[in-house]
């Protein structure tokens, strides 16, 4: 008798780089989730504060680690991508973490026809959804997912066809990525259910100048209007001066 090999559906991965104090609250929401189903992978960066060895002592969470120096978030996120396991990924950041039914809602909707499945986040004392800010001429991927990390679940089969994360945009290849895959005929859906909390303390909110520059660039990759981006790109520089 023959038998078929389950296949695992989800795959948390998570870059880290001294992030020993961060993790706890991450691993604790891991460990509460109602449906356990999954594996975590952590792509580390040669952490020299103690992260490796808080990683290494897991022993009830299905958890791969691989720990090298990288170029950034998005490389660690490729890497863990290509060991990963799970017909799809969720993003959780080292600082952000899930509620307890998030796993199990996302798994439900994995059975229907979709690339991308979102979900709305807390991030701060707002709510964020999806498809409620504008076009993506002028929202970019907020008019489809809520956010890349823990806001989203992506087919992992996804980058066979449209690459993997882009070092060229350091901070915001994630918005690369995500409208080219939209715009190459993935399939979103939006589920209206809140799975977890986003910290927004990373590199996109603190360097304000650096992440509208690569915004305004990956629209004019993805062949969006130069006029119409660059009036828009100074419109939010005027927008965010006191933060630049």
């Amino acid at each position: 008798m023959r038998y078929k090999r389950l296949i695992l559906k989800l795959s948390v991965i998570t870059a880290t780089y001294n992030a020993v104090e961060h993790l706890p609250k991450l691993i604790e929401s891991l460990r509460n989730q109602e449906d356990k189903d999954f594996e975590w992978v952590v792509a580390d960066g040669a952490s020299t504060d103690g992260t490796l060895e808080l990683l290494q002592s897991i022993t009830d969470l299905n958890i791969k680690i691989s720990s090298q120096e990288d170029f950034g978030i998005y490389d660690a996120l490729n890497r863990a991508i290509k060991i990963s396991s799970g017909e799809f990924y969720l993003v959780v950041g080292a600082d952000d973490f899930l509620y307890p039914n998030a796993i199990k809602n996302y798994k439900s909707e994995i059975s229907g026809n979709f690339d991308i499945v979102t979900a709305s986040i807390k991030c701060g004392s707002k709510i964020y959804f999806a498809g409620c800010r504008g076009r993506s001429w002028f929202s970019g991927m907020a008019e489809y997912v809520s956010s890349h990390a823990v806001g989203a679940i992506y087919r992992r089969s996804l980058h066979d066809k449209f690459g993997f994360y882009s070092r060229k945009f350091p901070i915001a290849a994630d918005q690369l990525f995500t409208l080219k895959a939209i715009r190459g005929g993935a399939n979103v859906k939006i589920i209206k259910k809140e799975v977890g909390f986003f910290n927004d303390s990373g590199v996109s909110s603190v360097d304000v100048l650096g992440t509208l520059t690569e915004l305004y660039r990956i629209q004019l990759v993805l062949g969006q209007n130069k006029c119409v981006q660059t009036l828009l790109f100074i419109l939010r520089l005027l927008k965010n001066y006191k933060k630049l």
